[in-house]
């Protein structure tokens, strides 16, 4: 089965769908980033904040897959904010995943309250040109902070990580995203399995296609062109989650899913975390 990819606007190519590592324990990210390998995926979505960039390393060391078939993602930590320090942490980065470069680097958060990401985003261009980063991007900036990157520095985000799924449908943002060539990219897709997949609409749509609810909801954003990389310890679930590309959604079943917007945040607020 092959992942579709989307071409950022740095020219770079990213497989629109991924394997998260958020809240994998340390101990079992190896043995689950391998599964997730075997089975297909060649995108692996990783951050500082969770303490696991080692066991990604592993996996990918212990794989055999040649690194030009890989993508990978990590994430500034919220206390490496600044210029240089941007840097330094990324080299800590490359140094527990055991590669010289990554193929995207994200700010985690824009932390508006300190008010540093433009300075941090300085670095972040640093390390591209360093070639330790081959694409830039952010992760969960609102409008304003993107608005400010733009007004202060020469390089647009490749990507903005958001948190998106039909409960939250970022309609604003991610049409922001589309008019200024900036990739979205989903986190939490599936509602972390809080009651989001229980829906009897998606439910309905599941049983007409054959299909769980969770690969209705992946397809959905597919569909969208959101970049989504669900996150699961379970080796049936992580290969449930990469079958997603041979069968497809109409428009009333994508208009169906939309429906379920709340706007309720499972996250934090961007405008006010950190």
């Amino acid at each position: 089965m092959t992942v579709p990819t989307i071409k950022l606007n740095d020219g770079r190519e990213i497989p629109q769908l991924g394997f998260g590592v958020f809240q994998i324990e340390a101990g079992r990210t190896a043995e689950t980033v391998k599964a997730a390998l075997d089975v297909g995926y060649r995108h692996i979505d990783t951050a500082q904040m969770y303490g696991n960039e080692e066991g990604v390393g592993q996996a990918i060391a212990d794989s055999g897959i040649p690194r030009d078939e890989l993508f990978v993602t990590t994430k500034l930590n919220n206390d490496g904010h600044g210029r240089s320090e941007a840097v330094r942490r990324l080299d800590q980065s490359l140094t527990r995943l055991g590669l010289d470069h990554v193929d995207l680097y994200l700010i985690h958060w824009p932390r508006p309250g300190e008010d540093r990401y433009v300075e941090t985003w300085q670095g972040f261009e640093d390390a591209r040109d360093a070639g330790k980063a081959r694409s830039i991007g952010v992760s969960n900036f609102q409008i304003p902070h993107l608005e400010q990157l733009a007004a202060q520095t020469s390089t647009v985000p490749a990507v903005n990580q958001i948190e998106f799924h039909p409960q939250l449908v970022q309609r604003e943002l991610s049409e922001y995203h589309r008019e200024h060539g900036i990739a979205t990219e989903a986190w939490s897709p599936i509602g972390q399995g809080k009651g989001l997949l229980d829906a009897p609409e998606l439910a309905e749509l599941a049983q007409r296609h054959g299909r769980s609810a969770a690969q209705v909801v992946l397809r959905w954003h597919i569909q969208l062109g959101n970049i989504v990389f669900p996150k699961s310890g379970n080796p049936d679930r992580i290969r449930e989650n990469y079958e997603i590309f041979d069968f497809t959604l109409s428009d009333a079943d994508i208009a169906a899913i939309e429906k379920l917007h709340t706007g309720a945040r499972l996250g934090p607020d961007p405008d006010t975390f950190g």
